[in-house]
């Protein structure tokens, strides 16, 4: 696939590195390309290794459909906190089995009991306990995942309309050690529901129950719950844990 004049450009030893001018130009010819087309030249021209990684969240089963249709090997990193909901772990399993993903797990290195015992229910404790609370489980993790699977590319199932945090998300973004992609960074809920319902694929368990937004029990509600969306998680104090604030 030719993509204009765009170029990703592959440094010695393997590692990318980029030209702000050509990322510029990718972004733009990717907003004429199919999600499927994103992908496939993602997975033609950048470097590798690559990762996806899944929150196995309300409509998740798409990204992870769409890339392993097309590298069913693809490494897909699950950051587990252990506080995640029962239907996420069953969903996880069933997914896992319908779809033969080559699943990672990441968790902290403390136990949720160890934490417990030494910091107390941080999510309980403000913006700063849900601040370390959320590095040590969630970002953390990742940053370790990075390092030890040697990721030169980052696919990710975000989506611009998810949340006010993530309206300027770009299709391809580079921060000096790896790409990070949003292959469905423009789709709408519409585009999910399509492709959920084309391919006979599940919405996460709790979507009928007013879940929009999914993560650790203590810290997820329903729509029914509150009074937006953006109160869903967080208790409303914030939006993101940390793993898509930044690259």
């Amino acid at each position: 696939m030719t993509v204009g004049a765009a170029q990703i450009r592959i440094s010695e030893g393997g590692r990318p590195k980029a030209d702000l001018t050509d990322l510029a130009r990718l972004n733009q010819v990717f907003t004429e390309l199919t999600a499927e087309q994103r992908i496939r030249y993602a997975l033609d021209h950048f470097a590798g290794p690559q990762i996806l990684t899944s929150s196995f969240g309300a409509q998740s089963a798409v990204s992870l459909h769409l890339l392993t249709q097309q590298q069913p090997d693809m490494p897909v990193v699950l950051i587990d906190t252990g506080y995640l909901f029962d239907e996420t772990y069953q969903f996880i399993e069933t997914l896992q089995s319908r779809l033969g993903l080559n699943l990672v797990i990441y968790r902290s290195e403390k136990s949720p009991a160890w934490q417990e015992a030494l910091y107390g229910q941080r999510w309980l404790q403000g913006l700063d306990g849900l601040d370390a609370y959320n590095y040590d489980n969630k970002v953390e993790p990742m940053q370790r995942a990075l390092q030890d699977l040697n990721v030169a590319t980052w696919f990710s199932g975000v989506r611009r309309i998810q949340s006010s945090s993530r309206v300027n998300t770009p299709f391809v973004q580079f921060n000096g050690d790896y790409y990070k992609v949003a292959p469905l960074a423009d789709w709408h809920d519409k585009h999910v529901f399509d492709y959920l319902k084309a391919h006979d694929l599940p919405y996460h368990p709790l979507w009928e129950k007013g879940y929009v937004s999914i993560g650790d029990v203590h810290t997820t509600r329903s729509l029914n719950q509150v009074e937006s969306v953006e109160q869903t998680r967080f208790f409303g104090l914030k939006r993101e844990c940390g793993l898509h604030d930044t690259l």
